[in-house]
Protein backbone atom coordinates (compact mmCIF):
# COMPACT_ATOMS: atom_id res chain seq x y z
CA UNK A 1 0.00 0.00 0.00
CA UNK A 2 1.37 3.52 -1.00
CA UNK A 3 -0.25 6.28 0.98
CA UNK A 4 0.49 9.65 -0.55
CA UNK A 5 1.02 13.22 0.92
CA UNK A 6 -2.73 13.66 0.34
CA UNK A 7 -4.07 11.07 1.57
CA UNK A 8 -4.94 8.56 -1.43
CA UNK A 9 -4.91 4.89 -1.61
CA UNK A 10 -3.33 2.96 -4.12
CA UNK A 11 -4.22 0.07 -4.24
CA UNK A 12 -1.45 -1.48 -7.18
CA UNK A 13 1.71 -1.73 -4.33
CA UNK A 14 -0.74 -4.05 -2.36
CA UNK A 15 -1.72 -6.29 -4.60
CA UNK A 16 2.01 -6.83 -6.45
CA UNK A 17 2.89 -7.22 -3.01
CA UNK A 18 3.82 -11.12 -2.38
CA UNK A 19 3.44 -10.96 0.71
CA UNK A 20 -0.13 -9.80 0.96
CA UNK A 21 -2.26 -13.11 1.41
CA UNK A 22 -5.56 -12.40 1.86
CA UNK A 23 -7.79 -8.62 1.31
CA UNK A 24 -11.13 -8.62 3.13
CA UNK A 25 -13.70 -6.07 1.62
CA UNK A 26 -15.93 -5.40 4.40
CA UNK A 27 -18.35 -2.69 5.05
CA UNK A 28 -21.88 -2.49 5.40
CA UNK A 29 -24.47 -3.81 2.78
CA UNK A 30 -25.44 -2.13 -0.28
CA UNK A 31 -22.28 -0.06 -1.28
CA UNK A 32 -20.36 -2.01 -3.30
CA UNK A 33 -18.20 -4.61 -1.51
CA UNK A 34 -19.11 -7.65 -4.24
CA UNK A 35 -17.79 -5.29 -6.74
CA UNK A 36 -15.46 -4.09 -5.07
CA UNK A 37 -13.43 -7.62 -4.52
CA UNK A 38 -14.56 -8.66 -8.17
CA UNK A 39 -12.37 -5.76 -9.60
CA UNK A 40 -9.52 -5.98 -7.08
CA UNK A 41 -9.47 -10.10 -8.04
CA UNK A 42 -9.03 -9.23 -11.58
CA UNK A 43 -6.78 -6.62 -11.50
CA UNK A 44 -4.41 -8.89 -9.69
CA UNK A 45 -4.54 -11.90 -11.21
CA UNK A 46 -4.01 -9.41 -14.89
CA UNK A 47 -0.93 -8.19 -12.83
CA UNK A 48 0.29 -12.02 -12.79
CA UNK A 49 -0.99 -13.82 -9.33
CA UNK A 50 -2.82 -16.38 -8.67
CA UNK A 51 -6.22 -15.25 -7.17
CA UNK A 52 -9.20 -16.68 -6.04
CA UNK A 53 -12.34 -14.33 -5.11
CA UNK A 54 -14.55 -15.77 -2.16
CA UNK A 55 -18.20 -14.11 -2.53
CA UNK A 56 -20.71 -14.39 -0.46
CA UNK A 57 -23.07 -12.26 -1.99
CA UNK A 58 -26.65 -14.42 -3.04
CA UNK A 59 -27.77 -12.03 -5.60
CA UNK A 60 -24.62 -14.07 -7.95
CA UNK A 61 -23.93 -11.02 -9.50
CA UNK A 62 -20.63 -11.91 -9.27
CA UNK A 63 -20.94 -14.56 -11.25
CA UNK A 64 -22.66 -12.82 -14.29
CA UNK A 65 -19.90 -10.38 -14.33
CA UNK A 66 -17.28 -12.68 -14.47
CA UNK A 67 -18.94 -15.00 -17.15
CA UNK A 68 -19.79 -17.93 -15.43
CA UNK A 69 -22.98 -19.59 -15.47
CA UNK A 70 -22.90 -20.04 -11.52
CA UNK A 71 -21.06 -20.07 -8.93
CA UNK A 72 -20.46 -22.84 -5.92
CA UNK A 73 -18.45 -23.82 -3.26
CA UNK A 74 -15.81 -25.00 -5.00
CA UNK A 75 -13.48 -22.16 -6.78
CA UNK A 76 -14.11 -22.19 -11.10
CA UNK A 77 -11.77 -20.48 -13.16
CA UNK A 78 -12.34 -17.32 -15.08
CA UNK A 79 -12.20 -17.39 -18.76
CA UNK A 80 -11.06 -14.56 -20.91
CA UNK A 81 -8.77 -12.63 -18.62
CA UNK A 82 -5.53 -11.16 -19.87
CA UNK A 83 -2.98 -13.66 -18.64
CA UNK A 84 -0.14 -12.66 -20.41
CA UNK A 85 1.71 -12.14 -17.03
CA UNK A 86 0.95 -15.37 -15.70
CA UNK A 87 -1.52 -14.36 -13.29
CA UNK A 88 -5.23 -17.11 -12.88
CA UNK A 89 -8.14 -15.55 -11.27
CA UNK A 90 -10.95 -17.81 -9.88
CA UNK A 91 -14.08 -17.06 -8.41
CA UNK A 92 -16.41 -19.32 -5.94
CA UNK A 93 -19.54 -18.62 -3.93
CA UNK A 94 -19.98 -19.72 -0.54
CA UNK A 95 -22.22 -22.30 0.34
CA UNK A 96 -23.21 -21.87 4.23
CA UNK A 97 -24.23 -25.23 4.41
CA UNK A 98 -22.02 -27.10 2.15
CA UNK A 99 -19.60 -25.68 4.37
CA UNK A 100 -20.58 -26.54 7.64
CA UNK A 101 -21.71 -30.35 6.41
CA UNK A 102 -17.82 -30.32 5.51
CA UNK A 103 -17.14 -29.22 9.40
CA UNK A 104 -19.09 -32.46 10.40
CA UNK A 105 -17.52 -34.75 7.85
CA UNK A 106 -14.12 -33.97 8.41
CA UNK A 107 -14.48 -34.10 12.48
CA UNK A 108 -16.61 -37.44 12.69
CA UNK A 109 -16.74 -41.13 11.90
CA UNK A 110 -19.34 -41.57 8.75
CA UNK A 111 -22.20 -43.25 11.09
CA UNK A 112 -22.22 -40.22 13.49
CA UNK A 113 -21.60 -37.44 10.68
CA UNK A 114 -24.66 -39.43 9.10
CA UNK A 115 -26.68 -39.19 12.21
CA UNK A 116 -25.73 -35.23 12.58
CA UNK A 117 -26.96 -33.90 8.73
CA UNK A 118 -29.89 -35.84 9.43
CA UNK A 119 -30.52 -34.26 12.67
CA UNK A 120 -33.58 -31.01 12.45
CA UNK A 121 -31.79 -28.87 14.48
CA UNK A 122 -29.12 -29.63 12.75
CA UNK A 123 -30.36 -28.91 9.59
CA UNK A 124 -31.86 -25.49 11.14
CA UNK A 125 -28.56 -24.11 12.78
CA UNK A 126 -26.74 -25.00 9.33
CA UNK A 127 -29.14 -23.09 7.52
CA UNK A 128 -30.29 -20.13 8.98
CA UNK A 129 -28.57 -19.76 12.63
CA UNK A 130 -27.69 -15.68 13.50
CA UNK A 131 -23.70 -15.28 12.81
CA UNK A 132 -23.27 -18.90 10.63
CA UNK A 133 -23.37 -16.79 7.26
CA UNK A 134 -20.23 -14.90 8.77
CA UNK A 135 -18.32 -18.21 10.42
CA UNK A 136 -18.85 -20.37 7.76
CA UNK A 137 -16.98 -17.52 5.66
CA UNK A 138 -14.32 -17.29 8.14
CA UNK A 139 -14.15 -21.54 7.83
CA UNK A 140 -14.22 -21.23 3.99
CA UNK A 141 -10.73 -18.48 4.09
CA UNK A 142 -9.07 -20.43 6.39
CA UNK A 143 -9.61 -23.50 4.36
CA UNK A 144 -8.82 -21.93 1.35
CA UNK A 145 -5.21 -20.48 3.11
CA UNK A 146 -4.23 -23.69 4.40
CA UNK A 147 -4.50 -25.28 1.14
CA UNK A 148 -1.80 -22.36 0.04
CA UNK A 149 -2.88 -22.81 -3.54
CA UNK A 150 -3.39 -19.05 -4.84
CA UNK A 151 -0.78 -16.14 -4.11
CA UNK A 152 -3.67 -13.86 -3.22
CA UNK A 153 -7.42 -14.41 -1.42
CA UNK A 154 -10.26 -11.92 -2.06
CA UNK A 155 -13.09 -12.18 0.56
CA UNK A 156 -16.24 -10.27 -0.39
CA UNK A 157 -18.10 -10.04 3.74
CA UNK A 158 -21.62 -10.75 4.06
CA UNK A 159 -24.16 -8.42 3.38
CA UNK A 160 -25.14 -8.04 7.33
CA UNK A 161 -27.19 -5.17 8.56
CA UNK A 162 -23.98 -4.14 10.50
CA UNK A 163 -20.55 -4.18 9.47
CA UNK A 164 -19.26 -5.72 12.46
CA UNK A 165 -21.34 -8.54 12.29
CA UNK A 166 -18.43 -10.17 10.32
CA UNK A 167 -16.21 -9.91 13.44
CA UNK A 168 -19.09 -10.48 15.94
CA UNK A 169 -20.42 -13.64 14.72
CA UNK A 170 -17.38 -16.32 14.49
CA UNK A 171 -17.10 -15.70 18.23
CA UNK A 172 -20.53 -15.87 18.75
CA UNK A 173 -21.19 -19.17 16.97
CA UNK A 174 -18.68 -20.67 18.27
CA UNK A 175 -19.57 -19.52 22.37
CA UNK A 176 -23.41 -21.24 21.28
CA UNK A 177 -21.69 -24.39 19.55
CA UNK A 178 -19.03 -24.24 22.91
CA UNK A 179 -21.33 -22.83 25.68
CA UNK A 180 -23.56 -23.75 29.19
CA UNK A 181 -26.28 -24.62 27.75
CA UNK A 182 -25.08 -27.27 24.97
CA UNK A 183 -22.79 -28.93 27.60
CA UNK A 184 -25.38 -28.80 30.16
CA UNK A 185 -27.87 -30.22 27.26
CA UNK A 186 -24.59 -32.76 26.18
CA UNK A 187 -24.30 -33.76 30.00
CA UNK A 188 -26.71 -37.27 29.68
CA UNK A 189 -25.39 -38.69 26.61
CA UNK A 190 -21.92 -38.07 28.18
CA UNK A 191 -23.08 -39.95 31.38
CA UNK A 192 -24.23 -42.89 28.98
CA UNK A 193 -26.70 -45.48 30.96
CA UNK A 194 -28.88 -45.50 33.51
CA UNK A 195 -26.98 -43.04 35.32
CA UNK A 196 -27.06 -40.89 32.46
CA UNK A 197 -31.19 -41.37 32.31
CA UNK A 198 -31.35 -40.35 35.99
CA UNK A 199 -29.32 -37.74 35.79
CA UNK A 200 -31.66 -36.61 32.88
CA UNK A 201 -34.73 -37.12 34.79
CA UNK A 202 -33.94 -35.70 37.85
CA UNK A 203 -31.40 -33.09 37.79
CA UNK A 204 -32.55 -31.46 34.47
CA UNK A 205 -36.19 -32.30 34.84
CA UNK A 206 -37.04 -28.64 35.52
CA UNK A 207 -34.72 -27.21 32.75
CA UNK A 208 -36.11 -29.55 29.90
CA UNK A 209 -39.58 -29.03 31.17
CA UNK A 210 -39.60 -24.83 31.12
CA UNK A 211 -36.80 -25.71 27.96
CA UNK A 212 -39.84 -28.06 26.57
CA UNK A 213 -43.04 -25.69 26.99
CA UNK A 214 -40.71 -22.82 25.15
CA UNK A 215 -39.39 -25.08 22.29
CA UNK A 216 -41.60 -27.85 21.73
CA UNK A 217 -41.11 -31.55 23.16
CA UNK A 218 -39.53 -32.70 19.86
CA UNK A 219 -37.14 -29.42 19.10
CA UNK A 220 -35.63 -30.18 22.50
CA UNK A 221 -35.12 -33.85 21.77
CA UNK A 222 -33.80 -32.87 18.64
CA UNK A 223 -31.03 -30.37 20.39
CA UNK A 224 -30.51 -33.40 22.75
CA UNK A 225 -29.60 -35.87 19.94
CA UNK A 226 -27.73 -32.86 18.16
CA UNK A 227 -25.40 -31.89 20.72
CA UNK A 228 -24.88 -35.99 21.77
CA UNK A 229 -23.51 -36.60 18.16
CA UNK A 230 -21.61 -33.26 17.79
CA UNK A 231 -19.31 -34.51 21.08
CA UNK A 232 -16.38 -34.78 19.22
CA UNK A 233 -16.97 -32.16 17.05
CA UNK A 234 -17.81 -28.96 19.78
CA UNK A 235 -13.58 -28.34 21.15
CA UNK A 236 -13.08 -27.66 17.29
CA UNK A 237 -15.31 -24.72 16.74
CA UNK A 238 -13.46 -22.18 19.26
CA UNK A 239 -10.44 -23.35 18.10
CA UNK A 240 -10.83 -22.36 14.62
CA UNK A 241 -12.56 -19.16 15.50
CA UNK A 242 -9.68 -18.09 17.37
CA UNK A 243 -7.29 -19.41 14.67
CA UNK A 244 -9.22 -17.30 12.43
CA UNK A 245 -8.85 -14.41 14.08
CA UNK A 246 -4.91 -15.20 14.39
CA UNK A 247 -5.04 -15.33 10.56
CA UNK A 248 -7.30 -11.85 10.32
CA UNK A 249 -4.08 -10.50 12.47
CA UNK A 250 -1.29 -11.86 10.85
CA UNK A 251 0.93 -9.90 8.50
CA UNK A 252 -0.08 -10.71 4.94
CA UNK A 253 -3.73 -9.91 5.66
CA UNK A 254 -5.28 -6.37 5.02
CA UNK A 255 -8.66 -5.19 5.41
CA UNK A 256 -10.16 -2.83 2.85
CA UNK A 257 -13.26 -0.50 4.11
CA UNK A 258 -15.70 -0.13 1.66
CA UNK A 259 -18.52 2.47 1.94
CA UNK A 260 -20.37 5.10 -0.33
CA UNK A 261 -20.44 8.76 0.32
CA UNK A 262 -23.77 8.86 2.34
CA UNK A 263 -23.65 9.69 6.45
CA UNK A 264 -25.05 6.51 7.48
CA UNK A 265 -22.52 3.86 5.29
CA UNK A 266 -19.63 6.42 6.49
CA UNK A 267 -20.48 6.30 10.33
CA UNK A 268 -20.57 2.70 10.03
CA UNK A 269 -17.17 2.58 7.93
CA UNK A 270 -16.11 4.60 10.98
CA UNK A 271 -17.08 2.06 13.71
CA UNK A 272 -15.26 -0.68 11.38
CA UNK A 273 -12.18 1.16 11.24
CA UNK A 274 -12.10 1.80 15.46
CA UNK A 275 -12.87 -2.27 15.74
CA UNK A 276 -10.29 -3.33 13.71
CA UNK A 277 -7.35 -0.96 15.57
CA UNK A 278 -9.04 -2.20 18.69
CA UNK A 279 -8.38 -6.02 17.24
CA UNK A 280 -5.52 -5.07 15.98
CA UNK A 281 -6.36 -5.98 12.55
CA UNK A 282 -4.35 -4.15 9.43
CA UNK A 283 -6.45 -2.35 7.30
CA UNK A 284 -4.84 -1.00 4.14
CA UNK A 285 -7.42 1.85 3.71
CA UNK A 286 -11.37 3.16 2.66
CA UNK A 287 -12.66 2.68 -0.82
CA UNK A 288 -15.47 5.35 -1.08
CA UNK A 289 -17.57 4.16 -3.87
CA UNK A 290 -20.20 5.68 -6.04
CA UNK A 291 -18.86 9.00 -5.42
CA UNK A 292 -20.29 12.39 -7.84
CA UNK A 293 -18.36 14.97 -9.46
CA UNK A 294 -18.94 17.21 -12.51
CA UNK A 295 -17.06 18.32 -15.55
CA UNK A 296 -18.49 21.83 -14.81
CA UNK A 297 -17.44 22.32 -11.24
CA UNK A 298 -16.48 25.95 -11.60
CA UNK A 299 -20.15 27.14 -12.25
CA UNK A 300 -21.47 26.81 -8.66
CA UNK A 301 -24.94 25.85 -7.89
CA UNK A 302 -26.10 29.43 -6.96
CA UNK A 303 -24.82 30.73 -10.54
CA UNK A 304 -26.51 27.89 -11.45
CA UNK A 305 -29.79 28.40 -10.15
CA UNK A 306 -29.69 32.27 -10.69
CA UNK A 307 -28.87 31.62 -14.36
CA UNK A 308 -31.35 29.62 -14.77
CA UNK A 309 -33.69 31.82 -12.81
CA UNK A 310 -32.71 34.92 -15.30
CA UNK A 311 -33.73 32.63 -18.70
CA UNK A 312 -37.34 31.95 -16.89
CA UNK A 313 -37.44 35.58 -16.53
CA UNK A 314 -36.48 36.87 -19.80
CA UNK A 315 -38.80 39.06 -21.01
CA UNK A 316 -38.81 41.37 -18.13
CA UNK A 317 -35.25 41.28 -17.24
CA UNK A 318 -33.21 40.97 -20.23
CA UNK A 319 -36.25 42.22 -23.48
CA UNK A 320 -35.19 46.47 -24.11
CA UNK A 321 -38.73 47.47 -23.09
CA UNK A 322 -38.62 45.14 -19.81
CA UNK A 323 -41.89 45.64 -18.05
CA UNK A 324 -42.91 48.79 -20.13
CA UNK A 325 -42.76 46.72 -23.33
CA UNK A 326 -45.18 44.60 -21.59
CA UNK A 327 -47.81 47.24 -20.62
CA UNK A 328 -47.44 48.89 -24.20
CA UNK A 329 -49.02 45.48 -25.49
CA UNK A 330 -51.61 44.18 -22.87
CA UNK A 331 -53.64 42.91 -25.57
CA UNK A 332 -51.22 40.81 -27.55
CA UNK A 333 -48.68 38.97 -25.11
CA UNK A 334 -45.98 36.70 -26.10
CA UNK A 335 -47.54 33.44 -27.10
CA UNK A 336 -46.03 31.25 -24.79
CA UNK A 337 -44.06 28.05 -26.38
CA UNK A 338 -46.16 24.76 -25.52
CA UNK A 339 -44.90 21.67 -23.66
CA UNK A 340 -44.63 19.66 -26.17
CA UNK A 341 -41.59 22.30 -28.01
CA UNK A 342 -39.66 23.87 -25.43
CA UNK A 343 -37.74 26.94 -26.23
CA UNK A 344 -33.59 26.51 -26.07
CA UNK A 345 -34.11 28.92 -23.24
CA UNK A 346 -36.11 26.95 -21.20
CA UNK A 347 -33.39 23.31 -21.79
CA UNK A 348 -30.90 25.92 -21.07
CA UNK A 349 -32.33 26.64 -17.84
CA UNK A 350 -33.49 22.76 -16.73
CA UNK A 351 -29.69 21.61 -17.77
CA UNK A 352 -29.10 24.34 -15.20
CA UNK A 353 -31.15 23.57 -12.75
CA UNK A 354 -29.52 19.51 -13.10
CA UNK A 355 -26.18 21.21 -12.56
CA UNK A 356 -26.79 22.88 -9.47
CA UNK A 357 -28.23 19.65 -7.94
CA UNK A 358 -25.57 17.58 -9.08
CA UNK A 359 -23.19 20.31 -7.11
CA UNK A 360 -25.48 20.52 -4.06
CA UNK A 361 -24.72 16.72 -4.29
CA UNK A 362 -21.27 16.98 -4.81
CA UNK A 363 -20.76 19.72 -1.65
CA UNK A 364 -23.03 17.14 0.44
CA UNK A 365 -20.72 13.72 -0.43
CA UNK A 366 -17.66 16.08 0.40
CA UNK A 367 -18.73 17.25 3.82
CA UNK A 368 -19.41 13.86 4.67
CA UNK A 369 -15.94 12.55 3.55
CA UNK A 370 -14.42 15.29 5.40
CA UNK A 371 -16.27 14.83 8.81
CA UNK A 372 -14.72 10.99 8.01
CA UNK A 373 -11.43 11.90 7.29
CA UNK A 374 -11.35 14.35 10.36
CA UNK A 375 -11.70 11.59 12.92
CA UNK A 376 -9.45 9.03 11.06
CA UNK A 377 -6.95 11.23 8.94
CA UNK A 378 -4.72 8.32 9.03
CA UNK A 379 -7.13 6.38 6.99
CA UNK A 380 -5.90 6.05 3.35
CA UNK A 381 -8.81 6.61 0.81
CA UNK A 382 -9.45 5.80 -2.68
CA UNK A 383 -12.59 7.07 -4.49
CA UNK A 384 -14.34 5.10 -7.33
CA UNK A 385 -16.60 7.37 -9.67
CA UNK A 386 -20.76 6.63 -9.92
CA UNK A 387 -21.07 4.86 -12.73
CA UNK A 388 -24.41 4.80 -15.06
CA UNK A 389 -25.46 1.43 -14.52
CA UNK A 390 -24.40 -1.58 -12.87
CA UNK A 391 -21.46 -3.61 -13.68
CA UNK A 392 -22.00 -6.99 -15.84
CA UNK A 393 -18.73 -8.15 -17.04
CA UNK A 394 -14.84 -8.39 -17.01
CA UNK A 395 -14.54 -5.00 -18.74
CA UNK A 396 -16.71 -2.89 -16.59
CA UNK A 397 -14.75 -5.05 -13.81
CA UNK A 398 -11.46 -4.18 -15.06
CA UNK A 399 -12.60 0.09 -15.88
CA UNK A 400 -13.25 -0.48 -11.99
CA UNK A 401 -10.19 -1.86 -10.67
CA UNK A 402 -8.79 1.12 -12.99
CA UNK A 403 -9.99 3.53 -10.88
CA UNK A 404 -9.33 1.71 -7.84
CA UNK A 405 -5.39 1.97 -8.94
CA UNK A 406 -5.55 5.50 -10.25
CA UNK A 407 -6.96 7.19 -6.98
CA UNK A 408 -10.23 7.76 -7.55
CA UNK A 409 -10.78 11.03 -9.30
CA UNK A 410 -14.79 11.41 -9.42
CA UNK A 411 -16.46 11.25 -13.01
CA UNK A 412 -15.66 14.24 -14.72
CA UNK A 413 -13.68 15.97 -12.43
Amino acid sequence: MTLTPEGTLDVDPLLDDPQTRIVVCCGSGGVGKTTTAAALGLRAAERGRKVVVLTIDPARRLAQSMGIDSLDNTPRRVKDIDDATGGELHAMMLDMKRTFDEIVEAHADEERAKAILGNPFYQSLSAGFAGTQEYMAMEKLGQLRSRDEWDLIVVDTPPSRSALDFLDAPTRLGSFLDGKLIRLLMAPAKIGGRAGMKFLNVGMSMMTGTLGKLLGGQLLRDVQTFVAAMDTTFGGFRTRADATYKLLQAPGTAFLVVAAPERDALREAAYFVERLAAEKMPLAGLVLNRVHGSGASRLSAERALAAAENLDERRIVDQAGGKEEDRATPEAPPEAPSQADPTIEQLTAALLRLHAERMRMVAREQRTRDRFTALHPEVAVTEVAALPGDVHDLTGLRDIGERLAAGGTPAGA
